[in-house]
Parts: C-alpha cells; structure tokens; sequence
C-alpha cells in the first residue's frame, strides 16, 4: 500500500499543467483527541492520494492542522470523507481568497509532537478551553474599543508584510517565542483588558487564548477563521477592511493581497516592497523581501556570494552544496545580516 509521495515537484507540476483542472487551495485545523496519530495520519493518505490532494499536513494526539490543494471537481468527495470522520464533521474550511493551482505539488502528512509548536510543559493546561469566537463585524468593533488590546500571533516576517490597525506586532521568530512574551507585557490588564488576537487562519491563536485564559486573563477573544475567513466576510458582506497589506501564507504563493497598501520595504535596497522570495541560491534559500529591481541585479539571491554561487554551472554549485546544511539561515527568516537595508535597519552603526 502506497503511504508516500512517489513523484517529485516538478513531474506533479506538468502533471497538474496537463490535466488542465482548477484546483482549490484550503486550510483547515481542528484541535481534538486523537489516540493513534500515525493510524490517522495512513487513513488520511490513502483517502486523499485517490483524491488527488496535495498539501502539508500535521497530525499529533491534539488534533490536524492541514494546508492543502485539491482539484475542484473533487472537493465534493473531499468534504464527504472529511464528514464521515466524527471530530471534523462539518470542519470549518478555509477557501484560499488567491487561487494557485500549484500552490502545493506534494501530499505530505506527518505525525508530529504538537500541530502547533508551543514549547509548552504543563499537564493542567487544556487547549480545548478556548476564548471567545468572533466574527469578522464584531473584530471590528473592537479594534475600535479603547478597552481591546489587539495581538498579532503570527512571527515577525508574517507581520512585517501587513497587519491590522492597532494591533501590538511581536518581533519573534515562533509562536512558542510569543506566548511568555506577549503575557509578561500584557500582564497588568489580565483584568480590566480585552485581550483580543488573530493569525494567519485561527490555529495559533486559538491554542493561545486557551493558554492566555490559563494564565488568568478574564477577557480573552480571537478572530474565528483568521485573517482568510475575516478577508471572505468582508468583501461578502461589504464591511470596512481594517487589515492593511497581504497575509502570508504557507505555500508557494507566499502572500495573499488584502488591501493594497504596501507596508513592508525590500531588504537590500529599502523600496516599498511585500514580495517574499526565497534566495536563488540552493545552499542558502533564504526567505526574504526582495523587488523587481533587486531581483534582476541580484539574479534573484541575498547577497553578492550567493549570487556568485548561483552563476556556476549546477554540478559545479550540487558540489559546493554536498555535506553542508542551510537551516539554520532559513529559519532567519529575513535576519540575515547579508540582506544590506534590513541589516541598516536592525543594526544601526
């Protein structure tokens, strides 16, 4: 029984072009019990292989947290076999607002410690003890209330490209980074504060008001289907759009545009700029913003070194690239000191 990928990314990429099918890109999460994740996590497989999905999928003993692609004409089998398991019967769906028929060219499924990576150790929080739910009209109201506090959940080169309006930006690299933070700064209004946050889809800050509510805050609220289920109901039910610039998101498109303010500049030369690339460079591969310009100066890479390496033939760079591992400039994330206007920025001489 087949329980893995059997092609690469770009034989599902002309498969894809050649099947000539608009697909659907979809997030969903559902926080639950779930006794055997790995069980699940071959269940899951074998259904959505057939299906033709494709995505990133975490499953843990706390629930599913899934981003995934999924040809249109399917979505109807997809949904039925979603129901026909009991904790995702009737799952919220997240309908992508850009569609990307190549936002994903792989089925990956994993089994992992947590869907959300919390770093936490403590037997008597429960995620399930969420706060409050809202709505896209009632978010509004209170970004407008004096009393809210708004907290965005999302890392620092997610919120960099675009926000909401009066909303506190941590400058973290992971959720698990934010959480004592976020609680040591807000912790004198645990009771005459609305503490109201939102992310990228509602996962991270639905594990977070949980744990905030855990930690004694009486007035806890967070935007249910994230910044993608609020951009829906805005333009669905005309509503003032309070969100400026695009949403990241965690597929190849990288970013979805809400508004069309540009509230982020190009790392390398400062031009307003919300284009996330990933550096041409295969040994480096570093997220970061970069524009029209610099990427046609900089052959698409970080840094002058990277750009060096990327002009030699690919034997030559699959050689320079053997026994060495990047990761640790991936997860920089935009901090790399290479990148020459954010390094101006965050280390001023």
């Amino acid at each position: 029984m087949q329980l893995y990928n059997t092609l690469s990314a770009k034989e599902r990429e002309k498969l894809i072009e050649e099947a000539g099918k608009e697909r659907l890109t979809i997030s969903f999460y559902k926080y639950a019990q779930i006794g055997n994740p790995k069980i699940f996590r071959n269940h899951l497989f074998v259904h959505w292989d057939t299906l033709e999905v494709l995505g990133r999928i975490y499953v843990a003993k706390e629930g599913i947290n899934a981003q995934l692609s999924v040809p249109a004409d399917n979505f109807e089998a997809f949904k039925a076999h979603l129901d026909s398991i009991s904790f995702l019967n009737n799952v919220r769906l997240n309908i992508a607002i850009e569609q990307d028929n190549k936002s994903f060219l792989k089925l990956k499924i994993k089994v992992r410690h947590k869907i959300v990576a919390d770093g936490l150790n403590d037997g008597t929080f429960d995620v399930t003890k969420k706060g409050v739910h809202v709505d896209a009209k009632k978010f509004n109201e209170l970004i407008e209330d004096p009393q809210s506090i708004v907290v965005d959940m999302r890392n620092h080169y997610e919120s960099e490209i675009g926000h909401f309006e009066r909303a506190i930006t941590p400058d973290v690299d992971t959720f698990r980074d934010s959480l004592d933070i976020i609680e040591e700064q807000l912790a004198a209004h645990k009771e005459d504060k609305k503490l109201v946050m939102y992310c990228t889809g509602g996962i991270r800050c639905e594990k977070a008001s949980a744990y905030y509510k855990h930690k004694g805050f009486k007035n806890v609220y967070q935007l249910e289907g994230g910044i993608i289920e609020y951009t829906r109901q805005v333009r669905d039910e005309g509503l003032e759009n309070k969100f400026k610039g695009k949403n990241f998101v965690f597929d190849h498109r990288r970013g979805e545009r809400i508004s069309e303010d540009v509230i982020a500049q190009c790392h390398q030369c400062g031009q307003p700029c919300d284009t996330h690339v990933n550096c041409a460079n295969e040994a480096c591969h570093l997220l970061f913003i970069q524009c029209e310009n610099c990427a046609q100066a900089m052959d698409e890479c970080c840094s002058d070194s990277c750009k060096e390496i990327h002009a030699l033939p690919f034997e030559e760079q699959k050689k320079l690239r053997k026994g060495k591992h990047a990761s640790n400039k991936i997860f920089k994330k935009g901090r790399s000191e290479v990148l020459k206007f954010k390094k101006q920025s965050q280390y001023p001489t």
